[in-house]
C-alpha cells in the first residue's frame, strides 16, 4: 500500500517533532492487513511481547490492570462486558502485510524506525492518557477510535503510581478526533494523547521510532570503549616541574587527563562504527533464519541465475555509513562489513530495499557473492520461496 496524496516535504518541515497532524485516509486503497483473531493468536505464542490492559472503571486514577503474554487462548473468552485492549509488539516481524505498512514511511531513515505495535480494543477500551518519548504514526486499521491530544509533557510531569503503565495523573484535551479505517494521526514526542475505542473491533497500528537517550548512548558507548582499551594506556607527564604547592592539581595535568578521555570518546570514526553495530542489533532476535549448514557460493549463483528474489529477515536491521566516494561501512544485525566499489553499491541497494531481484552482472563479482554468503549464513537474508 502507498499514499495517494501526501506532502512529505511539507510534513517534515511543518510537523515532524513539532506538532500533531491528522491525516484523513491518504492511501491508494486501504485494506486492514490483520484480523483480531490473528493478533490474539500471536499474543498466545512464546517469545512475542504482548500485554492485555483492562480498566475496571472510568476514573483515570484507578482500575488499571496489566497481564503480560503469552496469554492462554481461553483468556479472551472471559473479557465480555469489560473495557480492554490487547497490545502486541513487533507484529511486522511476523506478518508481512503488517510490515508493508512501514514502506510509505521510509522517508524517515531506517535506523530511526522501531517496529509496528498493534492494538485491538473492545468498546471503550484504551491504555489511558500518556505520552511517549518518540514519534509515532497511529494508523486506524478497523473500527473507530477517539483520539484526544493534550499538552507537552516531560520528565517532571506527574504520573499515576503504576508498575507497568506510565499514565498521566492529570489530562486535559485540547483537540479531539474520531479516526476511521485508513486515517492516520501523527504524534510528536512528549505530546499527551489518549485513545478510546468507539465500538468493538477497534484495531490500531502504531509505527514507532527509535530515539536513544543521552544516558543510553553514553552507557553503551562507554562499555564498548572500555572493552577495547589497553592496560598500558596511562597518564604520562614528561617534563614535570616542581609546584609551589604539592596539593594543587594544576591546569596542565587536568588538560592532559581530559585529553586522554576525549581522544577515546570523541573519535568520530570509532563512534560511527560502534553506533552502526549498536543500532542494527535486532530488538527481537528470535526470528532465526540461519541455515543449518553454511551456504555454498554455487548455491547462491544457481538461485541468482533462476531469478529468485532476495528478501530481508523482517527482524533484521540494515544501515550503512558512507566512508568515502566509493566506500561504505555496512551494518547488519550488529555486524559490520567494509565495502568498496561495486560491493558498496550493492550494500546501498540492500539497505534501500526489503525485496529485490539481483542484477546478474553485479553478482558476477566475487566480493559481492562473499558478502551475500555472510549475510545468508547469519540469517539476515534469504531467497523468497515460491509459496
Amino acid at each position: 500500500m502507498q499514499f495517494r496524496d501526501f506532502d512529505i516535504d511539507g510534513f517534515l518541515r511543518d510537523y515532524w517533532q513539532r506538532k500533531p497532524l491528522l491525516i484523513r485516509n491518504p492511501w491508494d486503497h486501504w485494506r486492514n492487513p490483520l484480523e483480531g483473531d490473528e493478533l490474539a493468536g500471536l499474543a498466545c505464542e512464546e517469545g512475542i511481547e504482548a500485554r492485555l490492559i483492562r480498566q475496571e472503571n472510568v476514573a483515570p486514577q484507578g482500575g488499571w490492570n496489566v497481564e503480560h503474554g503469552p496469554l492462554p487462548e481461553s483468556r479472551f473468552d472471559q473479557l465480555e462486558n469489560q473495557w480492554w485492549t490487547l497490545l502486541v509488539q513487533a507484529v511486522d516481524h511476523h506478518v508481512p502485510e503488517v510490515a508493508a505498512l512501514i514502506t510509505p514511511f521510509r522517508f524517515i531513515p531506517n535506523w530511526r524506525i522501531d517496529d509496528v505495535m498493534v492494538s485491538y480494543a473492545s468498546d471503550g477500551g484504551g491504555v489511558g492518557p500518556h505520552f511517549d518519548q518518540y514519534d509515532v504514526f497511529l494508523i486506524q486499521g478497523a473500527g473507530k477510535r477517539r483520539w484526544q491530544i493534550g499538552p507537552m509533557c516531560d520528565s517532571s510531569t506527574e504520573l499515576l503510581p503504576h508498575d507497568d503503565l506510565r499514565l498521566l495523573a492529570h489530562f486535559e484535551a485540547s483537540e479531539e478526533w474520531v479516526l476511521e479505517p485508513g486515517d492516520i494521526l501523527y504524534v510528536p514526542p512528549g505530546i499527551a494523547h489518549n485513545g478510546v475505542a468507539v465500538g468493538d473491533d477497534c484495531m490500531t497500528y502504531s509505527i514507532g521510532f527509535r530515539a536513544p537517550s543521552s544516558s543510553e548512548l553514553i552507557a553503551h558507548y562507554c562499555d564498548d570503549v572500555l572493552a577495547n582499551l589497553r592496560d598500558d594506556s596511562r597518564y604520562r607527564d614528561p617534563g614535570l616541574e616542581r609546584q609551589a604547592n604539592e596539593g594543587e592539581i594544576p591546569e596542565a595535568a587536568l588538560k592532559r587527563l581530559n585529553a586522554m578521555i576525549a581522544e577515546k570518546m570523541l573519535d568520530p570514526a570509532a563512534f560511527a562504527d560502534w553506533f552502526g553495530r549498536y543500532t542494527t542489533t535486532p530488538k527481537y532476535p528470535d526470528i532465526d533464519w540461519q541455515p543449518d549448514e553454511p551456504t555454498p557460493l554455487e548455491a547462491l549463483r544457481s538461485a541468482i541465475a533462476e531469478g529468485l528474489p532476495l528478501i530481508r529477515n523482517p527482524a533484521s536491521r540494515f544501515s550503512f555509513v558512507r566512508r568515502g566516494p566509493s566506500s561504505v561501512s555496512l551494518f547488519v544485525d550488529g555486524q559490520s562489513f567494509e565495502c568498496s566499489d561495486e560491493v558498496a553499491s550493492f550494500a546501498e541497494l540492500l539497505c534501500a530495499n526489503e525485496r529485490f531481484t539481483l542484477d546478474r552482472e553485479l553478482v558476477a563479482s566475487q566480493p559481492v557473492l562473499e558478502l551475500l554468503q555472510a549475510l545468508f549464513d547469519q540469517g539476515s537474508l534469504a531467497f523468497e520461496s515460491e509459496d
